[in-house]
């Protein structure tokens, strides 16, 4: 059987290598100088102005949204989210004591509906956390005249979407902060681990005490000011991201190509199928190739199957948080309800685009998607 092609791979370089020995030459695994030095180049290389490093991208959403209580935010206030997103968005709400309230997507974008999102506005309503799907940037202008216009806090879940502009400007510049992720999927990868940068520095001072158990300053003293949590990344991890910010924009002109090229592939398709397009005025982020079916006749499972005979990796395109996942059904939400959503959740896949295919494995899933729509245009649909 051919090689499966999987949605992400780690390889770890030559600097990393070396990066990991100087840690174990130290005795040293605990966050430490790696780390400052992580947060340090990652900053430059979107200038964003303070950048806190976190053990995963769930914890730095975690830890960004807990910064509300620094701004009055009481337990139990509330965090309007997209309603399909990776689960983390609104896990990491509630972990940190505050509520989801979810609000539906666009079906073409995969992203939140800034049209719908006044309705969902209550007098506990404290932030706006804004998901750039599939590395697809949301309409950053439209969604920060809502929160300016309701005195709301601006997040932004930037996990999948390293290095994306909108309107000429990074993502993560638009509000009161960003959270990323390392995991081995995205463009930089620290096997686990997180960031939250900011140019706002009291979400900064928050998250720099948050992620260590909520201790004055930060600092190692049993003195706490704060609830907080055991969110530090270690020096391990951050030796495999300084390796990843050296050679950020290679793997980004390289991940790049290869979404082109399955959109290029697929492009006479487009009457079946949305794909993750890069829309005008802004640069999308190659995190992966999204597939989501106009029409439900057209087989969401007849494509995974032709995939998996191809040894094809694929996910779901994560489905509506609120109504198609059991963890959040003491919620109360009905399936009918954000309708967008679970559209996409069930006619919607992604696969990867990392730097490591190659022009054969680009080749097999073009073949593979090719096969599909074929299909469906032999079907006469």
């Amino acid at each position: 059987m051919k090689r499966r092609i999987e949605f992400g791979e780690l390889r770890i370089g030559t600097e990393a290598k070396m990066n990991l020995l100087d840690c174990v030459s130290k005795d040293w695994a605990s966050s430490g100088p790696k780390v400052r030095k992580f947060e340090e180049k990652w900053g430059k290389l979107f200038n964003y102005k303070y950048n806190k490093a976190l053990s995963s991208g769930t914890d730095a959403v975690m830890n960004l949204v807990s910064s509300l209580y620094e701004f009055g935010a009481k337990r139990g206030d509330e965090v309007i989210v997209p309603a399909l997103s990776f689960i983390a968005t609104a896990n990491a709400v509630s972990m940190a004591g505050l509520t989801p309230v979810f609000v539906d997507i666009k079906r073409d974008t995969l992203n939140i509906d800034p049209d719908k999102i006044e309705a969902a506005i209550t007098p506990k309503t404290r932030a706006v956390l804004a998901v750039h799907t599939m590395g697809v940037p949301c309409e950053m202008d439209k969604i920060k005249e809502i929160t300016d216009k309701h005195d709301l806090m601006l997040f932004e879940d930037c996990c999948e979407a390293h290095g994306a502009q909108y309107k000429d400007n990074y993502i993560g510049t638009f509000g009161d902060g960003a959270a990323f992720s390392y995991y081995v999927a995205h463009l930089i990868c620290c096997g686990e681990g997180g960031m939250v940068s900011t140019n706002n520095k009291e979400v900064a001072e928050a998250v720099h005490s948050t992620r260590t158990h909520g201790r004055k300053n930060g600092d190692l003293y049993f003195s706490f000011d704060r609830i907080g949590y055991n969110s530090k990344m270690n020096d391990l991890e951050a030796s495999l991201g300084l390796e990843g910010v050296g050679e950020f924009w290679q793997t980004y002109r390289i991940r790049k190509t290869h979404l082109f090229y399955l959109l290029k592939e697929t492009a006479k398709y487009r009457e079946f199928a949305y794909f993750n397009e890069q829309p005008d005025g802004t640069d999308v982020c190659p995190h992966g190739f999204s597939v989501v079916l106009k029409d439900e006749k057209y087989n969401i499972n007849r494509l995974c199957e032709i995939l998996d005979n191809h040894n094809i990796h694929w996910k779901r395109n994560f489905g509506s948080t609120p109504t198609q996942h059991k963890a959040y059904e003491f919620m109360g939400h009905k399936l009918g309800d954000f309708p967008e959503s679970e559209y996409v959740g069930i006619n919607g896949i992604h696969v990867g685009v990392h730097q490591y295919l190659s022009m054969m494995d680009l080749e097999r899933m073009a073949t593979a998607f090719s096969e599909f729509f074929e299909e469906v245009i032999s079907n006469n649909y």
